[in-house]
C-alpha cells in the first residue's frame, strides 16, 4: 500500500483511516467525498473496492470515477481569459492563436504563461516610469500607468513555456482510464 521508500507506514495508516471513515458514513447523510490525483497509478486498490453493506446493498467507496483529460481549445480559451480577467490585454494579442499553440498544456501551464506575460509587462512599465523620473522632475509618487500585456510579452513568455504533461503521461492516463472503465465500470460513458 505505501509508496516506495515510505518505510514508516504512514501512507498505510492514512489510507486505512480514510477507508474506515468512508465505511462509517451513514447512507442517509448527504456526504460527498471528492478526491483528485495526477498519479492514478498509485491509487490504493482498496479505495476502488466496494465498502460496507447498507440495507443489503453494498456501497462502493467511490461511486463515480471521472477522468478529466487535458483541456480542449474551448477550455484553454476559457482558462486563458480567466487568468487574464484582471489584466489589461492589448488588442494585438490573438487569443485564438494562443489557444492553438498551447495545445497539450495543462491549466497550470496556461496560468503560468499568463503570469509570466503579466510580470514582463509590469517590469517594462516600472522601467519606463524610472526612466521618466530620471529624465524629468516627475514626482516619484505618481502612479505608474497600468501595464498592458502585449503580444511581445506573450511571445517572450512562450519562449520559456513547457508542457508539464508529456505525451507519454497522457497515454498512461488514457490507458488507466480505459482499464478502470473496463474493470470497475467507473467512468460515465456519456
Amino acid at each position: 500500500m505505501g509508496s516506495a521508500g515510505d518505510g514508516s507506514g504512514v501512507t498505510d495508516r492514512v489510507i486505512n483511516q480514510i477507508l474506515t471513515e468512508m465505511d462509517g458514513i451513514d447512507a442517509k447523510k448527504n456526504v460527498f467525498i471528492i478526491g483528485a490525483t495526477n498519479r492514478p497509478d498509485i491509487i490504493d486498490s482498496a479505495i476502488l473496492r466496494p465498502g460496507k453493506e447498507i440495507n443489503l446493498h453494498i456501497t462502493s467507496r467511490l461511486d463515480q470515477l471521472i477522468y478529466i483529460p487535458l483541456s480542449n481549445d474551448e477550455s484553454r480559451m476559457a482558462i486563458l481569459k480567466t487568468s487574464l480577467r484582471k489584466s489589461s490585454v492589448a488588442k494585438d494579442v490573438n487569443m485564438d492563436y494562443l489557444t492553438i499553440v498551447t495545445e497539450g498544456f495543462s491549466g497550470a501551464d496556461l496560468t503560468k504563461i499568463c503570469q509570466r506575460a503579466c510580470i514582463l509587462a509590469t517590469r517594462e512599465s516600472i522601467e519606463k516610469k524610472q526612466q521618466r523620473i530620471r529624465s524629468t522632475t516627475m514626482d516619484s509618487d505618481e502612479p505608474a500607468p497600468v501595464p498592458e500585456i502585449r503580444r511581445d510579452h506573450f511571445d517572450e513568455a512562450m519562449k520559456f513555456a513547457r508542457r508539464s504533461v508529456s505525451d507519454k503521461d497522457i497515454s498512461e492516463y488514457e490507458i488507466f482510464a480505459t482499464k478502470l472503465q473496463r474493470d470497475f465500470q467507473g467512468f460515465p460513458t456519456e
